[in-house]
């Protein structure tokens, strides 16, 4: 098949999942470009939806607006909307076609080569910068999160011993359809019911519920409840255990309580039960509790920033250490119950990661270091799970399969799913499976500051009136909108493309600046001070971005968790790293690829002021001003820090308290001002100048239970 074709003056390569227009280059999904190509092979026709589906998604299960999606970026790339539909046309009830002339690569060789010179030309390199050629062989080791680690476990018991193979899924059956999120679900032991988290947004509660697989009543098995982790049955199904955050009375290193509760499930199916505590944390942190043979539970217990894994036994009421790194950290465990075996992924003293299989009582069985391929990015999580294959475990990067053996040898497998699910629970009788669908849409809006402070202080202000207004809307997330610095460009990213990347906003226009590989996920991003280039934190590696296309790859051998700032000019930035599996809060020196530790715990975000000096929060929301002796408490901004970022222009910090009022503080005055209520819906602040302000809005975050019926 002819790899690439033209749609008008655009310019598709299929092979690179991009479209180029008069030297713009986008990358969009592989499934968005395939239905491109299925409507330039009928062009003019009307190609039905079944005929679409049938033909990109052949054999795999898509949920209804998978299509609608594709079409929307595709109208985005080539500058169509819903409206004027001058490429794509939709015919109501019957499908889609393509009305611009199509012409083939080898219709025309001479007249494409003369047009293919349109296509952006591939930047020079040097010693240090890497062109958008090149980028393929990094690409391959750069992934993102987290969100779809789970998804190992579509194929746990299906895949056959001996070599992968797709899974077979006969129907897709909603479970949840309500306004409010629902997550962490698994089945009860005898598979009767559903337990799940449901989240009701509104009131801002969150309760366990169970629903009855054969009739589908629901029931509220706790009254609200401030638990949003996974949860654990005993193995007659009589017990749930979960663990519990709520806030300290009296913090001391760490905001958040956690306990580890437990409840009678059968008595909450007739009535709301109040758990009961069995173990509570102040000053550590506990999470992913799984329940053991010998009335046990397994908990990953996080103190002094090292992660290792107990056990607490139910009946002495006691808790040991089952793994402690002396250096290092664990990364996660699974447990089978069937072999009462663990296994355990952890990063060692020289920062390698390593595979260790041991029994319940600490018993090492094995420990091998994993040998990660080159298609998986150098600080990438493993995230064990028990599978069908003998010594075999599986792991997910993103939208990728792989198998682990005991000895950290790892294999690709494939997955024929292309709807976005996590947090996958095999059926006990491994005939279906439970996963969490959803989406996250975010815009990214504007507030004048002004405007703000004088509604606040109109004693007879409309409190719900809008006074922000929507600078970039797409039906997924845009975020981390920054100025240019003596100028007027405005920096932020999206999934617009299908993949997270970097966009460049230019009066009304906006165009793509980066060409990150699929799955990749940003942690932050700074402009430079000339502001002609960025650099950001993409998949936990630094790259620097130009205006012009080149890309410069800051190699640490370390990941880089979060980005605060970047001083381009004394070639320095501020970030949290993971050294040996602890978090640490460091200044970055880019001309040498060294750190200097700051403060050994990680800080909620930093920035710094005209004269150089730093301003962070730590980990219970409290402002620190750096000084030639000691960094100093800001005692004027207690109770005013939050988990929505803050922002310094001008000697001037903006921040927003937990009470949604957007604040300032003069570093040069000590003058403190509330400026105005935000809307509660905010997900952080981005930027700040002058009397314009940045934030990001959540417009909708859905999640449902839903159950892939398997093919038998």
């Amino acid at each position: 098949m002819t790899q690439q074709y033209w749609v008008g003056d655009f310019f598709v390569d299929i092979s690179r999942n991009q479209i180029t227009h008069q030297d713009y280059t986008q990358t969009l999904a592989p499934k968005a470009i395939a239905v491109l190509t299925a409507l330039a092979q009928n062009q003019g026709k009307v190609v039905s939806q079944d005929t679409l589906l049938d033909t990109v998604w052949a054999g795999t299960v898509v949920s209804p607006n998978t299509l609608q999606r594709s079409i929307a970026q595709l109208r985005k790339a080539l500058g169509d909307d819903g409206k004027v539909q001058v490429f794509i046309k939709t015919h109501a009830k019957q499908g889609y076609s393509l009305e611009s002339n199509v012409r083939w690569q080898q219709e025309d060789d001479t007249a494409n080569s003369s047009r293919a010179k349109k296509a952006p030309k591939q930047p020079t390199t040097n010693t240090q910068t890497v062109t958008n050629s090149e980028r393929g062989s990094i690409i391959k080791r750069t992934t993102a999160i987290v969100s779809s680690v789970a998804l190992v476990a579509l194929v746990m018991y299906l895949l056959p011993k001996s070599a992968p193979a797709k899974l077979e899924i006969a129907k897709l059956n909603a479970l949840t359809a309500t306004d409010h999120r629902e997550n962490a679900g698994i089945y009860s032991p005898d598979g009767e019911y559903v337990v799940f988290h449901r989240y009701e947004e509104r009131l801002c509660i969150n309760n366990i519920w169970a629903k009855s697989t054969k009739t589908q009543e629901e029931f509220q098995l706790t009254q609200k409840l401030n638990s949003h982790g996974s949860h654990t049955f005993s193995k007659d199904g009589k017990t749930l255990y979960f663990i519990q955050e709520q806030d300290c009375r009296q913090p001391i290193t760490q905001k958040q309580c956690y306990k580890l509760m437990g409840f009678d499930f059968v008595k909450s199916l007739q009535n709301a039960q109040v758990p009961s505590t069995l173990m509570e944390c102040k000053n550590t942190r506990i999470n992913t509790p799984i329940w053991m043979q010998g009335n046990q539970i397994a908990l990953l217990q996080q103190s002094e920033q090292r992660w290792k894994l107990i056990s607490y036994s139910i009946d002495d009421q006691q808790s040991r250490d089952v793994f402690a790194p002396i250096e290092g950290s664990v990364i996660d465990y699974d447990y089978s119950l069937a072999d009462d075996l663990i296994a355990l992924t952890h990063i060692s003293k020289d920062g390698s990661y390593n595979l260790t299989m041991l029994k319940p009582d600490g018993t090492v069985i094995s420990q091998n270091p994993i040998e990660l391929p080159p298609e998986i990015a150098k600080h990438r999580y493993i995230y064990p799970n028990f599978s069908s294959f003998k010594n075999r475990l599986m792991f997910s990067t993103g939208r990728q399969l792989f198998t682990l053996s005991y000895e950290g040898k790892i294999s690709n497998i494939e997955l024929p799913v292309d709807v976005p699910m996590g947090s996958p629970r095999f059926h006990p009788d491994g005939s279906r499976l439970l996963v969490i669908k959803g989406f996250y849409d975010r815009d990214m809006a504007s507030v004048s500051l002004s405007e703000l402070a004088a509604h606040y202080e109109d004693p007879l202000r409309d409190k719900h009136r809008q006074l922000h207004t929507i600078e970039e809307r797409s039906i997924t997330s845009e975020g981390g909108a920054t100025f240019q610095p003596n100028g007027n460009l405005l920096a932020f990213y999206t999934f617009r493309s299908g993949i997270q990347q970097v966009w460049i906003k230019e009066n009304s226009k906006v165009r793509q600046l980066s060409n990150f590989p699929l799955d990749s996920f940003i942690y932050g991003m700074r402009w430079a001070n000339d502001g002609q280039s960025l650099l950001v934190n993409v998949s936990k590696e630094l790259q620097r971005l130009s205006l012009t296309g080149d890309t410069q790859t800051y190699a640490f051998n370390y990941p880089i968790e979060q980005l605060f700032h970047w001083d381009s000019q004394a070639q320095t930035a501020l970030a949290n790293i993971r050294i040996n599996g602890i978090v640490k809060f460091a200044e970055l020196d880019l001309s040498q690829l060294s750190h200097t530790i700051l403060t050994n715990q990680p800080v909620n975000w930093a920035q710094k002021d005209s004269t150089g000096r730093l301003v962070y929060t730590d980990g219970l929301d409290r402002f620190w001003y750096s000084s030639t002796l000691e960094n100093t408490l800001i005692e004027a901004l207690n109770e005013q820090g939050s988990n929505l970022q803050f922002v310094i222009d001008n000697d001037i910090i903006y921040g927003i308290n937990e009470r949604f009022q957007l604040w300032r503080y003069s570093l040069k005055t000590r003058q403190f001002t509330i400026i105005g209520d935000i809307p509660r819906n905010i997900d952080y602040l981005s930027d700040v100048r002058g009397d314009k302000a940045f934030i990001s809005l959540r417009i909708e975050a859905k999640k449902e239970l839903a159950e892939l019926v398997l093919k038998q």
